[in-house]
């Protein structure tokens, strides 16, 4: 593969990384002040479920595959130097499928107390789907601006520009922070719902469509259903639509079998779920976004065998998420101390935190490696078969999440997710490599048993360092959690370093020499 192709997509996966680490950063502040206002509550929980009718319309419109969908058809038009009607797709699928999703966002708004009943069946409290409804009814219309701005970005990332849409989830989530702090006093945890549609408007809508008129978009109300590209369109998002993926189902199985757990189960789930997902989005989802393009690129051009050698570097460098996530499981309670805390969330809400974490950090490398392994298929403009395989596979893992909910709790809704979440990815890339004739993919599933081994050793010498070497910091105070992390951390990043430079693992010598040449 041309090197210049490399430089691309590390300059497009720094640009990224750069943005997804200060969402995530910022959505730690924000949980950060969920958990001050609301602790471990009901009220907390009400909150999350409002989500659940915004993310199934969302949902419905495929706005969070909106990138994969668009951007080999707008392409394609920029290939063939035939911009303006790549500008009138545009303006028709936004016509189109905005005016549906308007519809669909009404019927939702009058029908939400109906609905709620039916996903928040587990807990019949009135005053719990009074405040669900409620902020509910807050959170829908950000859909529309979800969606738009999905198309505003797609342009935007077809054109290899990926400064302004990097900006929307960290204008998101400052907007829902300054809900909260804002609000809160009067409004309790709907400030919060406030903040969402603030931030979705301004992050995903207003600044989206500044970027997006600055790469040259010339929008138009066009109705036309009978353009063969809005069929073409239309053909690769309805599978997306109607197929259920892993990152979408955890979201709903969460908050669905979350309500027939006690009150501030859902709120244990999700602070866990943002945990773990930093981590996940440091080292896989910049890098899914980032290197997307360039392999529909190489799949347009029939470069499989470099398209391949793309995939099976990415997720050989995803690996090092195992050893993090160990990392985390050893720190789970000093980590949580430290990140929630305060006010309302208590110390026993941070036991019953640090107890569902390490369950959801089994899966860490599962979630990092879903961030690429289906955008093969996407490249190849297959929408179809990860939509049916991500259905009849999320459809085999309820009687996992029902076994979990049953027999562990909290504990084992959150193990089913991750349980759930490896089975989904190893076996769509083991399908994968079989319909591409992918030679190189032996050679990642030999260094990933390695990883988990050489991790699981780590893990059981840092757990050996803190209990017995450690023994004497008071890692139930703030002070004495952050010594506890520093001094476990330092030690487990002179093993990292020892198993680059020692066993001569080249993604780790990569990440350091990254690393090094950033601080120059």
């Amino acid at each position: 593969m041309p090197s210049s192709l490399y430089r691309k997509v590390g300059i497009a996966a720094v640009i990224m990384m750069a943005s997804v680490f200060l969402s995530r950063l910022f959505g730690f502040f924000r949980l950060m002040v969920i958990a001050y206002v609301g602790g471990r509550s009901g009220e907390v929980d009400a909150y999350q479920v409002a989500f659940f009718i915004p993310e199934i319309l969302n949902h419905m419109v495929a706005s969070g595959f909106l990138s994969i969908t668009f951007i080999p058809i707008f392409s394609r038009y920029l290939a063939e130097n035939q911009e303006t009607e790549g500008w009138r797709v545009f303006s028709i699928v936004l016509t189109g499928f905005g005016s549906l999703l308007l519809l669909f966002i009404g019927i939702a708004y009058i029908f939400a107390p109906e609905l709620v009943a039916v996903v928040a069946r587990g807990r019949p409290d009135p005053v719990f789907r009074e405040d669900v409804i409620r902020m509910t009814r807050i959170i829908i219309p950000a859909q529309f601006f979800f969606f738009t701005g999905g198309l505003f970005m797609a342009v935007q990332f077809a054109k290899e520009k990926f400064l302004i849409p990097a900006l929307a989830p960290i204008l998101y989530n400052l907007g829902i922070i300054a809900g909260g702090l804002f609000l809160s006093s009067r409004f309790g945890m709907e400030g919060f719902s406030w903040g969402v549609l603030a931030g979705a408007f301004t992050g995903n809508f207003a600044v989206q469509y500044w970027g997006a008129r600055r790469v040259g978009m010339k929008l138009t109300m066009t109705f036309d259903f009978k353009h063969p590209d809005l069929k073409k369109y239309v053909m690769l998002t309805l599978p997306l639509m109607f197929g259920l993926t892993m990152f979408f189902s955890m979201e709903i199985f969460k908050l669905f079998f979350g309500s027939y757990l006690p009150p501030g189960s859902i709120a244990d789930l999700e602070y866990g779920l943002r945990t773990m997902m930093l981590l996940v989005a440091f080292f896989g989802q910049a890098v899914g976004v980032a290197s997307y393009p360039f392999m529909a690129r190489l799949v347009a051009e029939n470069k499989m065998h470099e398209m391949n050698q793309l995939l099976n570097n990415t997720l050989r460098y995803l690996s090092l998420v195992i050893p993090f996530s160990v990392l985390l499981m050893v720190l789970r309670h000093e980590v949580v101390l430290i990140l929630f805390q305060r006010g309302k969330f208590d110390a026993a809400a941070t036991d019953h935190l640090a107890a569902v974490l390490i369950f959801l950090l089994v899966g860490a490398f599962g979630f990092a490696a879903n961030t690429i392994v289906p955008r093969a298929y996407y490249a190849a403009q297959d929408t179809l078969f990860p939509a049916i395989y991500g259905t009849i596979a999320v459809l085999l893992s309820i009687p996992l999440y029902m076994m979990g909910l049953n027999v562990m709790g909290t504990n084992g809704v959150a193990l089913a997710i991750s349980l759930s979440g490896i089975f989904q990815v190893t076996v769509l890339y083991v399908l994968w490599n079989k319909r591409s004739n992918n030679t190189g993919s032996r050679k990642v599933y030999s260094f990933y048993i390695k990883m988990i081994g050489f991790a699981a050793l780590t893990g059981i010498f840092l757990m050996w360092f803190k209990s017995v070497v450690l023994d004497w910091i008071d890692s139930t105070t703030f002070k004495g959690s952050l010594m506890m992390c520093a001094l476990t951390g330092a030690i487990f990043l002179l093993i990292l370093l020892g198993a680059g430079y020692g066993l001569k693992i080249k993604e780790i010598k990569e990440l350091v020499n990254r690393l090094v040449k950033k601080r120059h």
